[in-house]
């Protein structure tokens, strides 16, 4: 019976993990107990005191005085008790006009708001050390469909692609923060209460933009959280495919990148390898980001209103799939900022590529050459470079002409790379 009473205290236990919304639980409570106090319902006397207890119990967690312990059920009996051992009786009002259901939400969705801003600064972050990287180096690459080398790029336009996709994420946080943006507290367990309170005075003191419509999706929506790990999961996305790239360019088949050591490995018995291990870690942690988001669109699909104990479990996806992608952040800026990009290589690929094979085509089909048939002449042509190791600018104009009367010498200026890269720089512009 003994193990029994231990195994359900550990199931019902969570202050292992919600221990991290201290600061949320305390700056909650601060808010509650001030809305009570304008509303009659504490003296200011009692609002005095409960919130220097709630102050001195804050600074004692940062300051490393007061321990978390084990035998508290979460971290919101942790704080009321802890409060009540300070300042006497009157800290069990703390809990007047308000219940952990409310309480709960409202620190989740405190906590969910400053991490998700956090994410949008490291984003800002990274978004500029990729402008820098691409302006330091605005070489000429192989651009690839299918991994297939396919029309010169320069590697500006390769790495500003990234750019554009961590600033829509950037604008998901920012438009999820604004949807989420509202106060839950005084929804109570799920029909407010009989006090008379005013959930306005906590909307203002904690910063939300207003009050929930609605309380029982005020203490059952988790929406937010959804919405943010769906964003997580895009950014993790977006960072495992730089990571790939990053991979595949840093291989000696590739060797357009050298990462620097601090972000990759020697091989324990191959002493000429590095092996990219930054990039593949945030390769692979993509995946238990996307494990997060299931696991909280999995428990919340068959949740009947209002607040359920298994609503309990959005804590710890949330709290480790925000951890992974504030850490990958960091890890790819510091990676892509010590980057090494070898120019010569890049071009070299570019010029055995023939990627100036359709604008060969297109220079035909402008002197009055259908399109099928500028193809197959430049099919051709590559096939015999290919045959004489030659590149299709390094060809002669007698040579040329022996494929088509077209050619005349300004092929030569229509064919070059950096007059190509010119041209589909100013139509993307």
């Amino acid at each position: 019976m003994e193990d029994l009473k231990k195994r359900k205290a550990n199931l019902w236990r969570t202050l292992i993990f919600d221990k991290r919304l201290y600061y949320e639980d305390v700056m909650g409570s601060i808010a509650h107990v001030k809305m009570l106090a304008k509303c009659s319902i504490l003296t200011y006397e009692e609002l005095e005191t409960i919130v220097n207890g709630l102050n001195s119990i804050l600074s004692d967690i940062e300051e490393g005085k007061l321990m978390f312990e084990d035998n508290y059920e979460d971290i919101h009996s942790f704080m009321e008790i802890q409060l009540t051992k300070r300042i006497g009786e009157v800290g069990k009002k703390l809990h007047t006009a308000r219940s952990r259901n409310d309480q709960v939400a409202v620190d989740m969705r405190l906590y969910s708001k400053y991490k998700a801003k956090e994410v949008i600064e490291n984003l800002h972050i990274i978004l500029g050390t990729i402008e820098k990287l691409g302006n330091d180096n605005a070489t000429i690459m192989p651009g690839y469909t299918h991994l297939q080398r396919a029309q010169p790029i320069s590697f500006k336009q390769h790495i500003m692609a990234y750019h554009n996709m961590l600033s829509r994420d950037k604008k998901r946080l920012m438009s999820a923060i604004d949807i989420m943006d509202e106060n839950p507290l005084g929804c109570c367990a799920l029909a407010g209460t009989t006090y008379d309170t005013d959930r306005g005075v906590t909307t203002s003191e904690l910063g939300f933009k207003k009050p929930v419509d609605n309380f029982m999706d005020g203490v059952s929506d988790r929406d937010y959280l959804l919405e943010l790990l769906s964003g997580f999961s895009i950014i993790m996305m977006h960072l495992s495919r730089l990571s790939e790239e990053l991979i595949l360019w840093s291989t000696k088949e590739f060797d357009f990148i050298e990462i620097s050591d601090e972000f990759s490995t020697g091989s324990s018995i191959m002493p000429q390898k590095r092996n990219p291990d930054a990039a593949e870690l945030i390769r692979g942690k993509t995946g238990r980001v996307y494990g997060d988001l299931i696991s909280l669109l999995t428990t919340m699909k068959g949740i009947p209103l209002a607040y359920n104990k298994d609503m309990q479990e959005d804590k710890e996806p949330f709290f480790d799939a925000v951890d992974t992608v504030l850490k990958c952040l960091k890890v790819m800026n510091g990676m892509i900022s010590t980057l090494k990009i070898k120019k010569n290589n890049m071009y070299s690929a570019v010029k055995r590529g023939f990627l100036n094979a359709t604008e060969a085509a297109d220079y035909l089909v402008n002197n009055g050459m259908a399109f099928r048939d500028a193809h197959e002449v430049i099919g051709s042509i590559v096939i015999y470079c290919e045959q004489n190791h030659k590149a299709i600018e390094d060809l002669s104009l007698k040579e040329l002409k022996s494929f088509s009367d077209l050619f005349e010498n300004d092929i030569y200026g229509f064919i070059d790379y950096q007059n190509t890269l010119s041209r589909g720089i100013k139509k993307e512009m």
